[in-house]
């Protein structure tokens, strides 16, 4: 796997991966497509750009003369498909997003891929497709899709195309599933970076409903290690599913944010619930471990102490990225939904 075409690389997990594998394996080339859409920043891999190992394309994955061009000219080893919308409440405003980047730009990949007869098809997915657990039990490879959102339904529906094509192709694919990611240049709208930024500025941190969802909670280099051993490890055709071992709830999380930020309990803010929240999410990672001999190896306390300091030395990255159409949707998001 030397030679890799890399979907969304300009997002928070993708650009994290290119770092760990440029970083891990000199001899690996990549080919960054990127549409550069809210959550993609070229700053995110700013020490690569003269890297003789790496290549950035501007581009849309469900742009099928492109796709095909740069499979043609090039002879991949591997396509990663890191590409997506992924922020929930942002496909409950508007999923039309949603279906054209997760399902159409995947079925594009796909049928790239086959035709280019790539060795490795890899789809980065989520734990979200599985919908949401009761107080007992885990997620497993064999746990039945039961998507609660527009955009778990669109990663679901992207999920099964790549088995279809697997089983109708025999394309050689791979699916990963994680749990909730976090670590840098995460875009600060996902709960700990936006809680970080927030009260970094003493600005309030909303809390959906009672704050009693819980989420298992991976650092994004265990999950780029996860991705790495199912790409040179991994059997075609099958699952494994990544996760931390850190089940919290989100109010918990927040206390402990604003605990080691040094910062009040009175910033929590609560805002009503958003429409079908998932009340709970937790990973089995036996298959990964036992197959990949993979397992997470960032204590959740050290990682998230990790994590606040990236976001407190690199503030002027947040700043950047906090403004304009940000603003915006942000005041959209939650202005009107506060609590009295």
């Amino acid at each position: 796997m030397k030679k890799i075409l890399l979907t969304g690389g300009c997002g928070f997990i993708g650009s994290n991966f290119i770092r760990y594998q440029l970083s891990e394996y000199p001899e690996v080339s990549i080919t960054n497509l990127d549409k550069l859409t809210y959550a993609g920043n070229l700053e995110n891999l700013k020490e690569f750009e003269s890297h003789s190992g790496y290549t950035f394309v501007k581009g849309d994955i469900t742009d099928q003369d492109l796709v095909n061009s740069l499979l043609k000219s090039n002879r991949f080893d591997a396509v990663i498909n890191f590409a997506a919308e992924s922020h929930v409440d942002r496909s409950i405003l508007d999923s039309g997003p949603f279906i054209q980047t997760n399902i159409v730009g995947t079925q594009v990949l796909l049928d790239a891929a086959r035709n280019h007869k790539i060795e490795r098809f890899l789809q980065v997915s989520t734990d979200e497709v599985y919908g949401s657990l009761g107080a007992e039990g885990l997620f497993t490879e064999q746990t039945p899709l039961a998507p609660n959102s527009p955009y778990s339904a669109s990663k679901a529906a992207a999920d099964l195309l790549v088995r279809s094509y697997v089983k109708t192709f025999d394309l050689p694919a791979i699916i990963t599933r994680c749990s909730n990611n976090y670590g840098p240049y995460q875009f600060p709208e996902k709960l700990i970076p936006l809680f970080i930024s927030n009260a970094l500025e003493d600005q309030p941190v909303p809390i959906y409903g009672e704050g009693k969802n819980v989420r298992d909670w991976i650092h994004v280099l265990d999950h780029c290690r996860g991705i790495d051993a199912a790409l040179r490890k991994g059997e075609a055709g099958q699952v494994y599913n990544f996760g931390g071992n850190a089940e919290m709830q989100n109010i918990e999380i927040t206390r402990l944010l604003l605990k080691l930020l040094g910062k009040p309990e009175t910033l929590i803010q609560y805002v009503t619930d958003r429409p079908g929240h998932d009340l709970r999410y937790a990973i089995d990672c036996r298959k990964a471990e036992a197959e990949l001999g993979w397992k997470p190896e960032m204590e959740f306390h050290a990682g998230l102490e990790n994590t606040i300091k990236w976001y407190q030395e690199n503030r002027d990255w947040v700043n950047r990225i906090r403004s304009g159409k940000y603003l915006q949707y942000y005041d959209q998001q939650y202005g009107n939904r506060l609590n009295n």
